[in-house]
């Protein structure tokens, strides 16, 4: 399962290390495109397929579907992790997420969410676990 908080900068040419305690969970290959909430997701291999069966399973006939569809596929990658545990994301991605320098690997469970480092703080300061608590009953939780 991937979880954790990890900080790290991006280099010169736009690589970021990938935490060790993620790489077995990731993979040495894994794909990275836009997220949600201003992040990019990575999934391993499978978890991208995974996620694939489910956008292939929404109706081409319906707008929002197709929009969410174009969201998360355009601007898919896949990314391979060098000798130095190292990742280049693509300057498409960069822009999307905002990362210049300072980037927040956070593991989600089923995928990795990296935020540029402000973003996630401000995001994490938002967060209200009451609240957030309160609202899961309707999910079953």
């Amino acid at each position: 399962m991937l979880m954790g908080e990890y900080e790290h900068s991006l280099d010169a040419k736009g690589r970021l290390i990938m935490p060790a305690k993620l790489r077995q969970d990731i993979g040495e290959k894994f794909i990275l495109t836009k997220g949600l909430d201003g992040c990019l997701f990575a999934f391993s291999t499978q978890e991208w397929i995974n996620f694939e069966e489910k956008l292939k399973s929404l109706p081409l006939s319906d707008k929002n579907a197709r929009s969410f569809v174009r969201f998360f596929l355009a601007g898919a990658t896949e990314c391979e992790i060098d000798k130095q545990g190292r990742f280049l994301i693509p300057n498409n991605l960069r822009v999307v997420a905002g990362l210049e320098k300072e980037a927040v690997i956070i593991g989600v469970g089923t995928r990795l969410e990296i935020w540029n480092k402000d973003t996630w703080l401000k995001c994490d300061e938002d967060i209200s676990a009451e609240e957030i608590a309160e609202n899961m009953a309707n999910l079953g939780i």
